[in-house]
């Protein structure tokens, strides 16, 4: 089984999130940048694969030089090898496009993916890289076994979960369950000395520019002062709620 993990590079949520030129570009500047969380939890799932079944597993991204260290981190939890596609990740359609023609090349017939990235949310990759390739897809998914060629798959609904079968080759859109957080690798010096060894490749992009563009930003409005009432203030307690919060 060849499996490839989408990886997106974003900023670590601790991060000071600024912008310039006019609210129009994102400031980078002191930026922390890790793995998507929800595709950590696809590699981890893949390392499962890996260790149980032999799979062979590929991280790749669309990016310029500054993605490898997150690349390498996905090699130091223990990809075989790593692909970079040398351009931006500016639309969700131009990454879907370009990871296309990789799995297309290196006939993959399992990909893991998270199911949106904390940075955009667009939540729209995982389900144009199926409409491109023709792949079976399952979206939000918290359980993932294969047998053979043959997988089957949890996925959360409103109100419960549904239990799906599947042909490869096929995609998935992981989420929180896929695995639990305690599962999650932590890279030790080993695999980040390993990780310097491994192939990491990069491949010019083939689909030219992107179909849209950014206007501008926007901050969140910032959160007002708190106010404290006495315990035994029930009344202005009441009235605060009824008439400002507006949440009775």
């Amino acid at each position: 089984m060849k499996i490839l993990v989408c990886i997106s590079h974003v900023p670590d949520t601790t991060s000071k999130i600024n912008f310039t030129e006019n609210n129009a570009k994102f400031d980078s500047n002191g930026v922390q940048y890790v793995i998507n969380p929800y595709d950590e939890f696809a590699l981890t799932r893949a390392m499962w694969f890996k260790e149980k079944q032999g799979a062979t597993v590929t991280a790749a991204t669309v990016g310029n030089a500054t993605t490898e260290p997150t690349l390498r981190k996905a090699l130091a939890i223990g990809a075989d090898d790593a692909i970079r596609v040398n351009t931006e990740a500016l639309d969700g359609f131009t990454v879907a496009k370009e990871l296309a023609e990789v799995i297309k090349n290196g006939g993959y017939n399992l990909v893991l993916a998270g199911k949106e990235s904390i940075d955009y949310n667009g939540g729209m990759v995982p389900a144009m890289l199926a409409t491109f390739l023709d792949y079976n897809f399952v979206n939000a998914c918290i359980g993932l076994e294969i047998e053979g060629d043959k997988a089957t798959i949890s996925r959360e609904i409103d109100g419960g979960k549904e239990i799906l079968s599947s042909n490869l080759p096929l995609i998935i859109a992981g989420q929180k369950g896929l695995v639990e957080e305690k599962d999650l690798r932590i890279p030790n010096m080993r695999g980040i000395m390993m990780a310097r060894q491994k192939p990491l490749t990069i491949v010019e992009p083939s689909n030219g520019n992107p179909t849209t563009s950014i206007v501008s930003f926007e901050k969140q409005p910032a959160k007002s002062a708190c106010k404290l009432v006495d315990a035994d203030n029930v009344e202005e307690l009441i009235n605060l709620l009824h008439n400002e919060a507006k949440v009775i």
